[in-house]
């Protein structure tokens, strides 16, 4: 069965040489169409243990199923050398919502609620009420 192209949305974290981590990932994402990268915020880990995260989004457009979508981002994870369970995440890459139009996105109920880490750099991107937050003072790294 044919997948139709459609819009998906990412969100990417490291705190573990997050700099080259991140580029490795960007150049992956790359060759997908109209690929778009919000900025770079440093936000503290969730749980308070470990090396505060580079966090990041992207958006673009694919022609793959989701499963296969998932597949890809778990393979990208594990290419950077990713360990479970560790506080040390060389690559996070969660797909966070899909569809054909950004006014009708699919949210990944694994993924939900929307921890801040995935709101901040999200809203860079896309206009819409789940990623709305409360000014932050978290510093952002760069932009694309």
């Amino acid at each position: 069965m044919n997948a139709t192209e459609k819009i998906f949305a990412l969100a990417l974290a490291s705190n573990f040489n997050p700099k080259q981590h991140l580029q490795q990932v960007v150049e992956t994402l790359k060759q997908f169409n109209g690929v778009q990268f919000s900025s770079i915020y440093v936000i503290p880990c969730r749980d308070g243990i470990g090396a505060d995260y580079w966090n990041a989004a992207c958006l673009f457009k694919a022609n793959i199923a989701v499963d296969d979508m998932l597949a890809l981002l778990k393979k990208m994870e594990a290419d950077s050398g990713r360990i479970r369970p560790s506080h040390q995440i060389t690559l996070d890459v969660d797909l966070i919502a899909w569809g054909e139009h950004l006014n009708d996105m699919q949210f990944n109920p694994k993924k939900l609620p929307l921890a801040l880490d995935v709101k901040i750099p999200m809203s860079d991107l896309w206009q819409h009420p789940a990623f709305e937050h409360d000014a932050h003072p978290f510093p952002v790294l760069s932009c694309h």
